[in-house]
């Protein structure tokens, strides 16, 4: 396994899964659009709504996995990152992975109290491609 083209798959999925560790210790899994930003495989941004189950999820517990497939006709594959996942309110984050079209979602705009950033670290992972699996460290 490539890292370089484990990074290249990630780009092209338009969904990834968020993981988070509900309060009874069980696994939540919920797919949002793609990251907004993305350092190599270490740092994933994802925006969202301050109000939502996942963030009360992660700010009490932080641990946390994203992952990425894709289905073909014959083969599968998938990368699965774990890590930790920050809730990020600051206005220079905010800022920074705003879009035009959120104001669909954020009626008051990029300083919405409602809109938060998630921030995804990765420690380390798995990828899957022809019946193999491969784990992997992230620096």
């Amino acid at each position: 396994m490539n890292l370089k083209d484990t990074e290249r798959f990630i780009s092209r999925r338009k969904v990834g899964f968020v993981c988070s560790v509900d309060e009874e210790g069980y696994p939540n899994v919920k797919a949002m659009l793609k990251p907004r930003k993305r350092n190599g495989l270490k740092e994933f941004w994802f925006s969202t709504n301050t109000s939502s189950l996942r963030v009360r999820q992660y700010r009490e517990n932080p641990r946390a996995s994203i992952y990425f497939y894709r289905k073909g006709l014959i083969r599968y594959e998938g990368v699965m990152l774990r890590g930790t996942m920050e809730v990020l309110t600051d206005q220079a984050t905010r800022n920074m992975i705003w879009r035009k079209g959120d104001s669909v979602f954020y009626k008051q705009g990029v300083t919405d109290p409602d809109y938060c950033v998630l921030k995804f670290t990765a420690e380390s992972g798995r990828y899957y491609r022809d019946l193999k699996t491969e784990s992997f460290r992230v620096e």
